[in-house]
């Protein structure tokens, strides 16, 4: 293998990168990266890059005494995979030969229909988006948050702590259901009144009043009306896989992979958000689509991709982070796997707690809302339970 392209600049692709080089590729190695940015690190975008607690230079990843001796081709977009001609085709008409593929383009941030172009709507996924949001974080400004996920909750936490007015649009699930399973996510969602946020459940969006290209009123399907400054639209992401349409590469929820990460495709891996890998607890693909999975996967698919024996089976165990009011909660593990869940330590009243999920007396998830120590201690229980769930398996922290 002489050229090496890799899709994607951020986390994951920058991970795939120190790993081949750290695996001993000493050919030519290409980063292709949509924004123009360097690789930057994303989660502080919600929280201390959103409040202005640091700039844009805090968030480098890179580490200023290493050199990858990699081009970067900044600023360019994939449109099509040639897995005949083994090329990435970009958006300038460029053609990019390589012998290895690397597909790691995260995620799209999902829009509301009739809500794109007006200027005080946003996503939350790039740097950019951030800046932009950042401006309208004045104390006393009015800001509406359509989802109950992971960044809607930070940035209902970050605005209120600038002063600024939130109220949070549900909908009809239950936030945090589909990560901690309705019973810890109802409990949680408790934060955001302790916190003077309004969140608002089973409602929608039916209507919208606007001055210019600002939305100055939504209405909402029980009735209700809110006023708002700005919108930010939180409501998941989807991977970043429709420039693959018709390669040929197996697709549904991300790019389905096997658990080192290749596809169907020979030569091409896919690592981090656009990624689902094969989950051996749950028996199907799984995109993850968190932080650590694009830190950790990349050196598993690219010893896989530079012909390494395959290193043993593992068992992959989810793991997230999120602040939220000055408050650390931590997930490891499947919450859908659980038949009963237990407080084994705190009182979740005070919202100080630590949980386990259970199926039958496998513990098979750990949440813990402010008790990282005991997180750290626990969460290794459910590592060796993994282990023993499945034979022939090594539990490991994604």
């Amino acid at each position: 293998m002489k050229t090496l392209a890799i899709v994607g600049s951020s986390l994951a692709g920058l991970s795939a990168a120190r790993a081949a080089r750290s695996q001993g590729f000493d050919g030519q190695l290409v980063l292709i990266g949509e924004e123009p940015h360097r690789p930057y690190d994303r989660p502080p975008l919600s929280k201390d890059f959103l409040s202005g607690k640091i700039g844009a230079e805090a968030l480098s990843l890179e580490d200023a005494d290493q050199d990858l001796e990699a081009e970067w081709l900044l600023g360019k977009r994939a449109v099509a995979l040639d897995p005949s001609g083994g090329a990435v085709v970009l958006s300038d008409g460029q053609r990019l030969k390589a012998d290895g593929i690397v597909l790691a383009t995260g995620s799209t941030a999902r829009m509301l229909p009739g809500f794109g172009g007006l200027q005080n709507v946003h996503t939350l996924r790039t740097l950019d988006d951030a800046q932009r949001l950042r401006e309208e974080l004045r104390p006393g400004a009015k800001l509406l948050i359509v989802g109950a996920g992971l960044i809607g909750a930070e940035v209902a936490s970050t605005a209120r702590s600038a002063g600024v007015d939130v109220a949070i649009l549900a909908g009809p699930s239950v936030p945090l259901g589909r990560s901690l399973g309705a019973e810890m996510g109802n409990l949680l969602s408790g934060l955001h009144s302790a916190n003077g946020v309004e969140l608002v459940r089973g409602a929608s969006i039916v209507g919208r009043r606007t001055e210019g290209t600002r939305v100055r009123t939504v209405e909402l399907s029980d009735g209700r009306t809110i006023e708002t400054d700005a919108i930010l639209l939180a409501i998941g992401g989807e991977a970043a896989t429709s420039w693959l349409e018709g390669s040929g590469i197996r697709l549904a929820d991300g790019v389905i992979c096997d658990d080192h990460g290749r596809t169907s495709i020979p030569e091409v891996v896919a690592v981090g958000d656009c990624a689902a890998w094969h989950d051996r607890h749950l028996g199907r693909p799984h995109r993850h689509g968190h932080w650590n999975s694009a830190l950790n996967q990349p050196a598993r698919a690219m010893s896989a991709l530079l012909g390494s024996p395959d290193p043993e089976a593992q068992a992959t165990l989810p793991y997230f982070w999120s602040d939220q009011y000055g408050i650390r909660i931590q997930f490891s593990g499947h919450a859908e796997l659980a038949d009963r869940i237990e407080i084994e330590e705190g009182d979740p009243t005070t919202h100080s707690f630590l949980a386990a999920y259970y199926r039958g007396d496998r513990p098979v998830a750990l949440l813990s809302s402010a008790q990282p120590r005991l997180f750290a201690k626990r969460r290794r229980d459910v590592e060796r339970a993994q282990r023993t769930a499945v034979p022939g398996l090594t539990a490991v922290p994604n």
